[in-house]
């Protein structure tokens, strides 16, 4: 489940048009520094499932995010996967700040699609330094 969920969180960058801003030109990366993955209900190998982004949010140099994984067949929740990934300078092998351009790729993401994000339970809010 864990690598299923970060693949969608690959495609979530992708969404965000990340990928244009090319990480490998800036030798900039994310890495997964925190984990929360709960296993709630079994799904059967094949078995149709909805992953979808329910939190989405950063600071300079934080992502937050948290994904589900909906059985189409049951409707109900298997699983879910909050987590915190920082931004990686790799020539430097330190954190860093976000570029502004992929500031304002996440804020505008977030505005579009706040209204479908819910904080309700979420472990790591306060990781963010707002």
């Amino acid at each position: 489940m864990f690598l299923f969920l970060i693949k969608h969180g690959k495609l979530l960058l992708k969404n965000l048009k990340w990928e244009e801003l090319q990480q490998k030109d800036l030798n900039r990366s994310t890495m997964v520094v925190e984990t929360n993955t709960k296993y709630l209900n079994e799904v059967k190998e094949g078995e149709k499932v909805n992953v979808n982004l329910t939190y989405f949010d950063h600071d300079k140099k934080r992502l937050h995010l948290k994904m589900e994984m909906i059985s189409q067949e049951t409707n109900k929740l298997s699983a879910s996967m909050e987590w915190i990934s920082l931004y990686i300078d790799l020539s430097k092998r330190k954190v860093t700040e976000f570029e502004e351009e992929k500031v304002k790729l996440m804020r505008d993401f977030i505005e579009q699609n706040k209204s479908k994000f819910s904080n309700e339970g979420l472990l790591f809010t306060s990781k963010l330094k707002k």
